[in-house]
């Protein structure tokens, strides 16, 4: 008899077997009993969470001989059929290598005939996200008015690249990714079932590995047996999986919380016997400084039932809070920078000898470092202009703060001659004018959204765009107007009305400026030989929303 996988073996046949999604079973549960049903569910989430398992499911509950029910007997011929995968009205299709307009046609053109078996006839479109766009077009209509003998059951890894036309059509159900001590808990149930000789430590590091996919944690658990010859054991999971032995990480906190540098290269050397991977020594270390952190702060929630609860304290003892945060934000971003390093070890190496480097001088609940207490005690002082502080100010009062370059006063533009007054009146250049005025911000954009009307004495006559008539404000006005009086170096009062300008603004030419360059790029982009050349052979397209000028 052929060997069945335990991923395949232990794949929920009903609703109650599935775990860590209840949120899902719950809500597909009640539209069951209460006949609810909608025409298209889409199923989101990582890979081995349960997507598939799900929509099989539901296509047991709607078509099970005993009716539609939220509990299918899976006895009859129809749950028999769709468990062993060759049920003639369950059509699974793997979007990934069905990603052709013509293939989705195809698939559609059978719409419309009733189911031949069961009582309704279930697509089930798996990594629907992998589609093409006239592939999702082909789709729409009749994903929103399908006949009533049809239903549709989407998955996907990636929901944000589905249309949102697509995603406005269907029941959306996002699975979350399953704890670790949910996967540790299922992985301990099928091996005592199993009757396979198990340690707890070995079972909750391929929990951990697994990263959520209560799938990726079966198949784990299936490469353990096979590897350790039909026993899980902690020391042949690490041996697997490659990972390094917690003693070596808790050896290396302890170096950290006493300051010993040499001690701490000589348990990388020692880690480096075992060939580690690194990034993974880091997540340790990380994962570790967390729950040491935990313990520090808030000793109530701290989880008593790991194996090295006791060896976790220890380091909460040893290392204070300033340490252990500063740890472990430098552990999580060396493992990022790791494979920027010239070799692993050495980028592992500079990540630890950073902690010590970075290492608050005197941080609580931890003793000062030898190296802090040799060197001489200096002052930090906030890089700044002014002058150095004073011996008084150094040995008494603290100096005074100096001030920002940011808070002086900036100078007010010098007015110009009255002959270039005269010629601008003469001949008003309002872009040139509302770019050289002593205003930033909204108040520029005031100007730039307003037209000059006409001089009138010493009122100066504005026109507002009135789509722009929020920037209107009394302080805004005020600031223009102050502008205008010193940069014509006399008293001058502006008046803005809103309306329609009868000459261009600044912001208008400004636009129509922009769209002027972004069609040229367009047209070059389609006028360009290769890009033709592209089209002909290819049949692509372009997408003119990404041109940009």
């Amino acid at each position: 008899m052929s060997y069945t996988v335990l991923a395949r073996k232990w794949r929920p046949r009903d609703f109650s077997q599935v775990v860590g999604q209840e949120h899902v079973v719950r809500a597909l549960v009640n539209a069951l009993d209460n006949d609810r049903l909608h025409h298209a569910f889409l199923f989101s989430g990582t890979r081995g969470v349960g997507k598939t398992t799900l929509a099989r499911i539901l296509a047991k509950a709607l078509n099970c001989e005993t009716g539609v029910t939220s509990v299918p007997c899976g006895k009859c011929a129809a749950c028999v059929e769709i468990d062993e995968g060759r049920f003639v009205d369950l059509i699974e299709v793997d979007a990934a290598s069905r990603t052709k307009v013509d293939d989705t046609r195809e698939l559609l053109d059978n719409v419309q005939y009733t189911p031949t078996r069961g009582r309704y006839k279930v697509y089930l479109i798996d990594e629907v996200h992998m589609l093409s766009r006239h592939s999702f077009n082909a789709l729409l209509k009749t994903l929103e008015e399908p006949p009533p003998h049809v239903k549709f059951l989407l998955a996907t890894t990636d929901p944000q690249k589905l249309p949102v036309t697509v995603l406005s059509r269907c029941l959306q159900f996002n699975l979350k990714r399953l704890p670790v001590t949910l996967i540790a808990r299922r992985l301990a149930d099928i091996t005592q079932a199993e009757n396979i000789e198990a340690e707890p430590a070995g079972l909750n590091q391929l929990a951990r590995a697994a990263d959520g996919s209560m799938r990726d944690g079966l198949s784990l658990l299936d490469q353990t047996i096979a590897f350790g010859g039909g026993r899980v054991h902690e020391s042949e999971v690490q041996e697997m999986l490659g990972t390094i032995d917690k003693k070596y990480t808790l050896r290396l906190l302890d170096a950290l919380a006493r300051h010993d540098g040499a001690a701490l290269l000589a348990e990388v050397a020692a880690m480096e016997e075992h060939s580690p991977d690194y990034a993974g020594v880091l997540d340790s270390m990380a994962a570790l400084l967390q729950r040491a952190a935990v313990a520090r702060l808030v000793p109530d929630a701290v989880d008593d039932s790991h194996e090295d609860f006791e060896a976790i304290s220890q380091v909460a003892q040893a290392i204070g809070d300033e340490d252990i945060q500063l740890f472990y934000q430098i552990a999580i971003t060396g493992r990022r920078d790791l494979q920027l390093a010239p070799d692993a070890r050495g980028g592992f190496e500079m990540v630890l000898l950073r902690m010590l480097a970075f290492r608050p001088a005197a941080s609580n609940g931890g003793e000062t470092p030898p190296a802090a207490a040799k060197s001489p005690p200096t002052q930090r002082q906030r890089p700044g202009p002014g002058p150095a502080p004073s011996a008084t100010s150094t040995a008494g009062s603290p100096a005074p703060e100096p001030r920002a370059a940011s808070s002086k006063p900036k100078p007010a533009a010098a007015p110009i001659d009255p002959a270039q007054a005269k010629a601008f009146w003469d001949n008003p250049d309002w872009e040139a004018l509302q770019g050289q005025l002593p205003v930033q911000g909204a108040a520029r954009q005031l100007a730039a959204h307003c037209a000059l009307e006409k001089r009138d004495g010493k009122v100066v006559h504005l026109s507002l765009d009135k789509r722009f008539d929020t920037l209107l404000t009394q302080q805004l006005h005020q600031r223009l107007t102050d502008a205008f009086c010193s940069w014509f170096g006399e008293d001058l009062r502006l008046d803005i009305q809103v309306g329609v300008p009868a000459t261009e603004t600044p912001a208008q030419r400004s636009e129509r400026n922009a769209d002027a360059r972004l069609e040229q790029a367009r047209q070059s982009i389609e006028q360009d030989p290769n890009i033709r050349a592209l089209k002909d052979t290819f049949e692509a397209t372009v997408d003119t929303d990404s041109i940009r000028a």
